[in-house]
C-alpha cells in the first residue's frame, strides 16, 4: 500500500475523529421549554408612581420548574429586575406553587407548570421612556430528565410621564410577596456548593502541572525524526537569506515560530469549541472517543515500527510550502504552518495524549495544552536565531534517529492500552485486569530496551558502538519494565497507578486497615450514615478517571488521610459508566453541586445536609486532611 493510500485513510480517520468528538456529549440538546414574556401596568406612570409588572411563564405539557423557595437539592428560581434609573424600589409577589414528592430528587418540592404569572411591584423614577428588564434564573425539568440552570430576560418598555394618571396598584390573593433569606441561611445555603479556596487551588495546582507536561512534550517532540533533520535546514534558509541584517533574521524566525504555534493552538481551540465545557470534562471518560484514540495511537505506532509511512497528503504541503515562498512576514508565517503539518507524523501522538489529557481539566485547558506544546516544540528555533553559532554544534542526524522513532513506537504502542483500559473499565469487562495491562507495558518496555541495546533488530539495522547514552536509555527502561511486576500483585506504582486498573479487592493500605467502599448507591450509605452517627464522604468519580485513580491509590492510602476515612461512610458514584446509576450520580452532581467534572469530594451530615466539598485532585495532603476534619468537627464550619 503507497504513502498515499494510508495518508487517504489517515485523514479519513481524522474526519471521522471529529464527527465522534462533536458527539461526545450525550445528553440530548433539548430546547428550553418555558417562554417568559413581561407586560407592564400601567405602561406609562408619573415619577414615584407604582407599577406592576406581569411576568408571565408558559411551560410546555410535561414540564416544570422549582419555585423560588423550593428546598434543596432542587435549584429555586430568581427573580429580579435589571438595574434601570427608571425603577427605585421594588418587591416580587409569587402564587402558591405546587407542593408534591419528587421521584427525580426524592424529596417533597415546589414547583410550577402549565402557565404562571409572577407580580414585580416597582416604583418608577426618573423621565421619559425605558426598558425594564426582567431577570430570571431557572431549572426545568420532566419526569425523567432536568436540563441545566439557564438565566433568561423578559422586557417591556415604561414611559415616566409627569401628565400621567396615577392607578392604584393592588396584589391579587393568593399571592405572597418573596422575601430573600437573611445572610446566615444564605451562608448555610453556600456550603452545599464547592468551596471556592480549595477548588481553585485544586485546579491551579492540576493546571501548573498540566502545563508543565505540555511543555515537556513539545521539547520531547524535538528529538523526534520528523522535527530535529528539519531545524538546520530551516536555519540555514533564515541565516543564509539575502534580506540583509540578523534583525530581520531573528524577526523571520520569530513569525516561524508563530506560524507553528497558530497551527497547534487552533488545534486546542477547535477541540474547546467543538466539545464546549461539559463535553470536554467528559470527553475522557467516552467510549468511542478512547477508541478513535487508541486505533489513532495504534496506526502511529506501527508506523513509527516501520509497517508503514505516514506523510500528511503532498497536495496540502505542496500548496503550503509554495505560498511560503513570497518571502516577508508571510512566507515565514505559512513555513511555520507548513513544518507543523509536515511534523504531525511524529508529533501526532504527543497531540493525541496532550489532548486526551486535557479532559482532566478545565475548559481552556486543550488550547492552553496546545500553545505550551507548540512553545517548546518552536523553542529551537527562536534560539538558535538568537545564537546562530550553536547551528554548527547541532549532532548531525543517523542511527540514533532511527532508533529513537523505534523506540517511540513501542512507547506509543503501550500508551494505546492506557485508552483500550478506558472502554474496559466504563463497560465494566473486567478483560484487561491490572495484571494484564502491566504484563503489557512490561513487554513492550522489555522490547524497546532490547532493540536499544541492539539485541533485537528490526528490518536492516547497522551494527554501531553503543554508546554509554543509548546505554543507559536501554538501562532505565529495562529498571522500569522490571519495577512494574510488583504491581501485577496488587503492589502500589505510586504515580503510575493514575494509569493502570485498580488491583483486585482494592490496594494495601498505609495503616487502619483497608477502606470499605459503598458503590452507586447514596440512599444506601446516607441511611449507614444516620444508623451508624457518621458522616458521609462522597466520591464523584470516574471508572476512566485517572485523576480519581491517582487520589484513591495515593492520597487515601497515606496513613493520616486513611485514619481519618475509617471515621466516615464512605461511598464511590461513577458519573461515566453506561448504566442508569451513572446517569444518577451525574445528576445530582449537576444539580446539587452543580458540577460536571471529576473528582468531586462531598461530606454530607446523616441529616443530608453538606457540610464541606472539595473539587478536582491534589498532591496537599495536609489540605486534604483540613478539608476531611471539618466533618469530624462536632460543629463544622459552613
Amino acid at each position: 500500500m503507497n504513502v498515499t493510500m494510508w495518508s487517504r485513510i489517515l485523514a479519513a480517520c481524522l474526519l471521522t475523529g471529529g464527527l465522534v468528538l462533536a458527539q461526545t456529549d450525550a445528553r440530548p440538546k433539548k430546547p428550553d421549554p418555558v417562554k417568559w414574556s413581561l407586560k407592564l401596568e400601567p405602561d406609562a406612570a408619573a415619577p414615584g408612581q407604582k407599577v406592576l409588572g406581569r411576568l408571565t411563564a408558559t411551560v410546555e405539557p410535561g414540564w416544570h420548574f422549582y419555585s423560588l423557595t423550593t428546598p434543596k437539592p432542587t435549584i429555586p428560581t430568581t427573580i429580579a429586575l435589571a438595574p434601570s434609573p427608571a425603577v427605585g424600589k421594588s418587591a416580587v409577589w409569587v402564587p402558591a406553587p405546587k407542593r408534591a414528592y419528587d421521584p427525580y430528587f426524592k424529596v417533597e418540592t415546589e414547583s410550577y407548570d402549565k402557565t404562571i404569572e409572577f407580580l414585580i411591584e416597582m416604583e418608577t423614577a426618573g423621565s421619559g421612556a425605558a426598558e425594564i428588564t426582567a431577570q430570571v434564573r431557572y431549572q426545568a425539568c420532566d419526569d425523567k430528565n432536568c436540563l441545566f440552570p439557564v438565566r433568561k430576560t423578559a422586557a417591556a418598555t415604561l414611559k415616566i410621564d409627569p401628565a400621567a394618571k396615577a392607578a392604584a396598584v393592588q396584589i391579587p390573593a393568593g399571592y405572597i410577596e418573596y422575601k430573600a433569606p437573611p445572610p446566615a441561611a444564605a451562608s448555610s445555603a453556600a456550603s452545599s456548593v464547592p468551596q471556592a479556596p480549595v477548588a481553585a487551588t485544586a485546579a491551579q495546582q492540576g493546571l501548573g502541572q498540566f502545563i508543565a507536561v505540555a511543555l515537556s512534550l513539545g521539547f520531547l517532540a524535538i528529538f523526534t525524526p520528523c522535527v530535529f533533520p528539519m531545524i538546520p535546514i530551516t536555519m540555514s534558509y533564515f541565516l543564509g537569506s539575502q534580506t540583509g541584517s540578523r534583525g530581520q533574521s531573528l524577526f523571520q524566525a520569530f513569525t516561524f515560530c508563530i506560524g507553528v504555534i497558530v497551527l497547534f493552538t487552533g488545534l486546542g481551540a477547535a477541540v474547546t469549541a467543538i466539545l464546549g465545557p461539559f463535553g470536554i470534562t467528559q470527553l475522557g471518560s467516552n467510549p468511542w472517543v478512547n477508541l478513535f484514540i487508541a486505533a489513532v495511537f495504534l496506526a502511529f505506532g506501527l508506523s513509527l515500527l516501520g509497517a508503514f509511512e505516514i506523510t500528511v497528503p503532498s497536495g496540502v504541503l505542496t500548496t503550503v510550502t509554495n505560498a511560503s515562498y513570497r518571502g516577508g512576514v508571510t512566507g515565514a508565517l505559512i513555513m511555520g504552518l507548513a513544518f507543523a503539518l509536515a511534523s504531525f507524523a511524529c508529533t501526532g501522538p504527543f497531540v493525541g495524549t496532550l489532548l486526551a489529557g486535557s479532559t482532566q481539566g478545565g475548559l481552556y485547558w486543550p488550547i492552553l495544552g496546545m500553545f505550551f506544546f507548540s512553545s517548546g516544540l518552536a523553542s529551537p528555533f527562536l534560539a538558535l536565531a538568537l545564537f546562530p553559532a550553536y547551528l554548527a554544534r547541532l549532532p548531525k542526524s543517523g542511527g540514533w534517529l532511527e532508533r529513537t522513532k523505534v523506540t517511540l513506537g513501542f512507547l506509543i504502542l503501550a500508551a494505546m492500552l492506557k485508552y483500550v483500559s478506558n472502554i474496559d473499565q466504563v463497560y465494566q469487562w473486567n478483560f484487561l485486569t491490572r495484571a494484564r495491562f502491566l504484563a503489557v507495558w512490561i513487554v513492550m518496555l522489555v522490547l524497546a530496551g532490547l532493540y536499544l541495546l541492539g539485541i533485537l533488530k528490526l528490518k536492516e539495522q547497522k551494527d554501531e558502538p553503543l554508546g554509554l547514552p543509548r546505554l543507559f536509555a536501554a538501562a532505565l527502561i529495562l529498571v522500569l519494565a522490571v519495577s512494574l511486576i510488583p504491581g501485577m500483585f496488587g503492589a502500589r506504582l505510586g504515580e503510575l497507578d493514575a494509569y493502570v486498573p485498580a488491583a483486585e479487592g482494592g490496594l494495601a493500605q498505609n495503616g487502619g486497615g483497608e477502606l470499605k467502599w459503598m458503590k452507586n448507591n447514596y440512599r444506601e450509605a446516607l441511611a449507614a450514615a444516620r444508623q451508624s452517627g457518621k458522616p458521609l464522604f462522597v466520591s464523584f468519580t470516574g471508572y476512566a478517571c485517572s485523576n480519581c485513580h491517582w487520589m484513591k491509590a495515593n492520597m487515601f492510602t497515606r496513613p493520616e488521610i486513611a485514619a481519618a476515612l475509617q471515621n466516615y461512610v464512605l461511598v464511590e458514584l461513577y458519573t461515566d459508566g453506561t448504566d442508569a446509576s451513572a446517569e444518577a450520580n451525574q445528576r445530582m452532581a449537576e444539580t446539587r453541586f452543580q458540577t460536571t467534572a471529576i473528582p468531586y469530594y462531598a461530606i454530607i451530615r446523616p441529616d443530608d445536609t453538606v457540610v464541606a466539598t472539595f473539587a478536582g485532585a491534589t498532591r496537599n495532603a495536609r489540605e486534604f486532611e483540613t478539608f476531611l476534619n471539618r466533618g469530624l468537627s462536632p460543629t463544622p464550619a459552613s
